[in-house]
């Protein structure tokens, strides 16, 4: 094992949707099928574009507008249900993150976490889905818990102080512009999730203007970038 005081950095935070699990098209086919009722065809291409990477609780008024409906807590927890059975039955990991999660747990010594947008039964449900959930167990952040979501850095100083180190000495790990200025504004350097022709990511260009600072397209590629 190296020695932890010769790693680059002091933690590592990963988001987790589209990062450790691939979600965002099943997530996104639940809310689109959930806009299609409330009389808005939105295409799938502008429901990624305006929704992910984004509490949904946030961008209600957007959905106001294309609607009229006024969205509810009834709504969102409808939403929710729906999400979550559909995680359930479909949900796989993303390629390579089960095994990049389990070696960077041991290279740094169990000093990384996950920082979500999401809701915290969101988050727990699809670690648990891919077999990630000790990996991560205590050390699960959700911005539904925070005072702001992302792009604000709540989520990732909270992760942050509970491991104990200095944010501005953490990598974080996201996929999303939104994610990627909330790792920027915690101080963090930013590690830019691209793979190549996936319709639920985003191009480099979006992630670099974003902040990120690197930018890689395979999972398996991420503890040898964290090891030096």
């Amino acid at each position: 094992m190296p020695d932890s005081t010769a790693l680059p950095y002091d933690a590592v935070l990963f988001d987790c949707d589209g990062v450790l699990v691939d979600s965002e098209a099943i997530t996104n086919t639940v809310l689109r099928t959930m806009l299609h009722e409330l009389g808005w065809p939105i295409s799938a291409a502008d429901c990624f574009r305006i929704f992910v990477g984004r509490a949904l609780r946030d961008e209600t008024a957007v959905i106001e507008a294309h609607t009229g409906y006024t969205v509810t807590d009834d709504w969102l927890d409808g939403f929710r249900k729906r999400r979550n059975d559909a995680l359930t039955l479909d949900l796989l990991p993303i390629p390579g993150a089960v095994d990049a999660a389990r070696e960077i747990d041991r290279l740094y010594r169990g000093r990384l976490a996950c920082a979500s947008g999401a809701d915290r039964h969101k988050v727990e449900l699809q670690l648990t889905k891919v077999g990630l959930d000790t990996v991560f167990a205590g050390k699960i952040f959700s911005g539904m818990e925070t005072p702001h979501s992302k792009p604000a850095p709540d989520v990732y100083l909270a992760a942050a102080a509970a491991l104990g180190v200095d944010p501005a000495r953490t990598a974080v790990i996201e996929d999303t512009p939104t994610g990627v200025r909330a790792g920027v504004a915690a101080g963090a350097t930013v590690f830019g999730y691209c793979p190549p022709d996936s319709p639920a990511h985003n191009d480099p260009r979006v992630l670099l203007e974003a902040g990120a600072s690197h930018i890689f397209t395979d999972m398996a590629r991420l503890p040898a970038e964290l090891s030096h």
